[in-house]
Parts: structure tokens; sequence; C-alpha cells
């Protein structure tokens, strides 16, 4: 169902680099809403980390991937192809 929705990007999607890696961060909502925020990162072969959280702030999404990168690195999301998080 949601396949059929317009989705709204945070300013604080794209691209992060660390260590020779690249992902992308998408966090976003239903467009048009003041639903609360998804967070996914994407690696560079397609692999898909999604948390099941919802986020009130978009910051508070992005503070996650952030510490996800400090506890974990950035290769966290190269170590398999992840269907989901959290």
């Amino acid at each position: 169902m949601e396949d059929d929705c317009d989705f709204e990007h945070s300013e604080l999607s794209g691209f992060f680099d660390r260590d020779g890696m690249k992902v992308e961060v998408e966090i976003y909502r239903l467009s048009g809403t003041n639903d609360s925020w998804r967070l996914e990162v994407v690696n560079e072969n397609g692999g898909c980390t999604r948390w099941y959280t919802r986020y009130q702030d978009e910051r508070e999404a992005y503070q996650t991937f952030l510490e996800t990168i400090e506890k974990d690195g950035i290769s966290f999301f190269y170590r398999s192809k992840r269907e989901c998080r959290h």
C-alpha cells in the first residue's frame, strides 16, 4: 500500500562517507503529514538496513544513525543484506 505513496525526505538525508565506504542515509515520512520519521541506510551494493523505530524528530533519527556508526562502524551496513534493524 505504501508503494503508491509519496514521501517527504529530510534535509538530513544524503550520502555519508567513512573509511573508504559510502552509504546513503534516508530519513523520510509520508508526504503532507506530520507522521513520524523513518530511517533506512542503503550501502553501495544495495543492501538496506531499516529501523522499525519511528522518530518524532528527524534529528533523532540521524542521531541514531551516527550512534550506530560510532558503535559498530560503517562496515556494519555492509556485513549482510539486512531487511530491518530494530
